[in-house]
Order: structure tokens, then sequence, then C-alpha cells
């Protein structure tokens, strides 16, 4: 039934009652009730006869994530500050099945409105805010993450086999944090850390992204410090939130 809230999109945000039973591969009777429970729940909400969108019980759950998700509340004003100290958009991301999925933001002045936004998932493998929390998800995911994805990994040279997957994961663990370039659009530097757990995994990270063209100023060093320095007073207070509850 919940795959049914999977088919919806910005490409697809209106579906029919026949088309919805259609796309399940279920019964008629079965298709209805899926589609009233989640009518009734308000996760779907009807448009006209016989179609649906997604319902305002959604915007509401949003909402409480807001006022109440963990990782929200301790990036509170870091976002805001990286922003300030070097003047790039900063972007807070979680680990989202085998991909990554963006759940906070903090614009720059003037930044492009077209950029990676709250709400919008990446591939695990591409881009620093994505490999910076791949190289710190625990073993025994990661074993279970490169066979089915040993195709996309090598086509992001993070190795054509578990040895080298490991050893260039282990790379970016040392070092804490990563720097890419054009990985997403040509001449975009993106620059993150990992957000991680009193165990050392990672719950996600924090990362800004300048375009060379446009920022020719930016002080390389000056950005990975400050970032690593986000990621470290997010990942404390975490720790130091779960402590105390």
């Amino acid at each position: 039934m919940l795959h049914i809230l999977e088919l919806f999109s910005e490409k697809g945000p209106v579906w029919s009652t026949a088309d919805l039973i259609k796309a399940l591969e279920t019964s008629r009777s079965t298709g209805y009730r899926y589609i009233k429970t989640l009518h009734d729940a308000g996760l779907l909400t009807a448009v006209r006869n016989g179609y649906y969108t997604l319902g305002p019980r959604i915007i509401e759950m949003d909402l409480q994530i807001r006022m109440t998700d963990p990782l929200l509340l301790a990036s509170h004003g870091v976002l805001e500050d990286l922003v300030d100290k070097i003047g790039h958009s900063a972007l807070l991301l979680t680990a989202f099945r085998d991909s990554v999925l963006c759940v906070g933001e903090y614009r720059a002045p003037q930044s492009p409105e077209n950029r990676f936004s709250r709400g919008q998932r990446r591939p695990m493998f591409q881009g620093a805010g994505s490999k910076v929390i791949l190289a710190h998800l625990p073993h025994h995911r990661l074993k279970a993450i490169f066979p089915r994805h040993c195709e996309e990994i090598e086509n992001a040279r993070l190795g054509s086999t578990w040895r080298e997957f490991r050893k260039i994961l282990g790379d970016i663990r040392k070092d804490g944090y990563l720097l890419t370039k054009g990985e997403f659009n040509p001449g975009v530097y993106g620059v993150a850390a990992p957000i991680l757990t009193d165990q050392k995994t990672a719950l996600g990270s924090v990362g800004v992204a300048w375009d060379e063209k446009e920022r020719r100023d930016v002080n390389v060093q000056h950005a990975i410090f400050a970032v690593k320095h986000a990621a470290t007073t997010i990942s404390e207070r975490l720790i130091k939130n779960q402590g105390s509850s």
C-alpha cells in the first residue's frame, strides 16, 4: 500500500485510480481499499473525481520533522554560520536507502535556485556530500552495497574491486572531508565532512559548493576548515543531546 506514495513525483504529481491500480499490479478491490485507506489518513487527496495527489497530512508531517528531527535541531545556526564565514550555500544531507537526501539548506545571497535542495535525492556515489557519508557507513552495510552497485561504484572511480573500494573509502575517512569538482555541474567545487555518531558511523554530512567561474576568490583550505568545524559541531551536539535524553 505504501508503494502508492512512491509513485507520485514532480513529473507525475497526479494519478488516476485506474493508473494507480495498474502500477500496483493488484486486484481492483485491493487497489480501491489501499487508496481509500491512504485518503482517509490524509496521505492522498482527491483533486477531481478519480484522480489523486499527495495529501495534506504529509505537509503536517514535514512541519513535525522540521521541529523535532534531531539532525535538523543539532544543525540549528550552523549552516547559517557556515554561509557567513565562506559565502557559499550550505547543505545538510543524510543517507536514505542507497542514496542521500538533502534535509536542510541555507542559501548564500544570489545563489542559483536550481541547485540541490531539501527533499531532493542524489546517488550515494557522486558528490562530496554523498561520498563522505558512504565512507563512514558500517562495514556490513558497505558489504551489502558493493555487489548491488559495483558498476556505479567503478564508474564513480571508487574502485573496481571490494579491496579497492575499501581502500578509497578508508582514505576519505582518514582525511575527514572530501573535495570534489565537476561531479554534477562543470566547474562546480564541493567540499563536505561527515556528521558522526559516538561510534564514528555517519548520520549525514554538511557541505558547501561554489562555481569557480563565479567565485575565483575562494580560499579552499579555509572552506575545508570551516566545513569540518561545522560537521564537528553538529556531531557533538547530537551526541550530547542523545546522552541527555
